[in-house]
């Protein structure tokens, strides 16, 4: 039987990661695709009340897939799709592929990580997908497919979603399964400031990743330092039993 599959992300419709999403998923099912219509990263969880969401469908391009924007969060997104766009709840839920590792404490800020958590909690088994900001999605377009062949055979626990990592550059030393969680942020975060005439200082976020020997062994943050996949599983504290 074939599967509904909801995609979204953080990085805005436009982006490459969910495209490239979308073209492996839609051989799994049938993908409607609804996604913030600008950059949303670090939104985490954030769902916007203060104000009416503008939702438009859009031209995603691909044959067989219906795309919307939405002027919201990823949360908002999953929202929208699942209380008013769809008829039945989806099957499935993919969340990126995000540009940029979801690793670490960077979990928490991340919209994409938000998205998969808020389609937990409608009760849909949802996978977060990240890549590196180097080495563009080669290694995505080779790996992803067997990825979801085999998560799809592993199901997870009812307050857990699946987070994936792709190494950059396109090599890949293999696959570790089950990683934790490193206790750390791997963009280390470094501002610059500049005064401005009022007075004020302008904060410039230029955060760098952290180097690999400081990410203890068996993480997220260990694996794809050193050109691994990373597979792990998140759970969501407010369903935890």
């Amino acid at each position: 039987m074939s599967r509904r599959i909801l995609i979204t992300n953080d990085d805005g419709i436009g982006a490459d990661g969910i495209r490239k999403l979308a073209e492996i998923a839609r051989g799994f099912g049938e993908v409607t695709v609804v996604a913030p219509d600008m950059q949303q990263s670090a939104a985490s969880h954030r769902c916007i009340f203060t104000r009416p969401l503008i939702l438009k469908e859009y031209c995603f391009g691909l044959d067989g897939i219906k795309a919307f924007t939405l002027d919201g969060t990823p949360a908002d997104c999953v929202k929208a799709a699942v209380n008013h766009l769809l008829p039945v709840r989806p099957d499935l839920l993919f969340s990126g592929v995000n540009h940029g590792f979801n690793t670490g404490f960077d979990t928490a800020y991340s919209g994409t990580i938000g998205a998969a958590m808020e389609g937990l909690m409608k009760g849909v088994p949802s996978f977060a997908f990240s890549t590196s900001f180097s080495g563009g999605f080669a290694l995505v377009e080779r790996e992803l497919l067997p990825m979801l062949r085999r998560l799809l055979e592993m199901p997870a626990g009812p307050d857990e979603i699946w987070n994936v990592n792709f190494p950059g550059g396109g090599v890949c030393r293999g696959i570790l399964w089950d990683r934790a969680v490193a206790p750390m942020q791997l963009y280390l975060d470094r501002y610059l400031f500049e005064e401005q005439v009022d007075g004020s200082l302008l904060m410039i976020n230029r955060s760098i990743p952290a180097p690999a020997e400081l990410a203890p062994e068996g993480t997220d943050v260990h694996a794809v330092l050193n050109g691994y996949i990373s597979v792990g599983k998140l759970r969501c504290a407010v369903l935890e039993g």
